[in-house]
């Protein structure tokens, strides 16, 4: 609510560009589905474009700074990069595997624990680690407009 929100700022396009965004007036069921569907289709899309980066890479090589066309200068893709692209690949699978089978709640938070009360807001809400530079910026600004009353 509060980073969509931001974009009500805009002069004269904010609303409109809201109420694309949410579906509604508010946050409602619309807007979950398409931050889901966004959510669900991204990493696809990653993937499908780094399939075809590595592909491109393959084709035309990766060695040629000044842009001649000469193929001796050329490191060809597999062996040198492929095998460093496929132990990286693999180091990253471990450390998911591990997280995923040993320790699933590690990175987690306790409040995650707790039974969802629609009454009761939480005492003191906290976003996760990585949200805490964003979250203090928009503490530090009192109007999203900047404008003094």
């Amino acid at each position: 609510m509060v980073i969509t929100s931001l974009l009500g700022a805009i002069p004269t396009l904010g609303n409109d560009i809201l109420f694309l965004l949410w579906g509604s007036y508010s946050i409602d069921q619309a807007t979950l589905m398409r931050f889901y569907s966004i959510h669900f289709t991204s990493p696809f899309v990653i993937l499908a474009i780094s399939i075809l980066h590595l592909a491109l890479l393959h084709e035309y090589g990766s060695s040629n700074p000044l842009g001649i066309p000469i193929n001796h200068d050329n490191i060809p893709f597999i062996p040198y990069y492929g095998v460093k692209d496929l132990f990286s690949i693999v180091l990253v699978l471990i450390i998911f595997l591990f997280f995923v089978t040993y320790v699933p709640d590690m990175l987690g938070h306790f409040d995650n624990f707790n039974i969802v009360n629609s009454l009761v807001t939480p005492s003191h809400i906290v976003p996760e680690w990585y949200f805490l530079p964003l979250y203090a910026i928009l503490r530090s600004v009192t109007d999203k407009l900047l404008a003094y009353h």
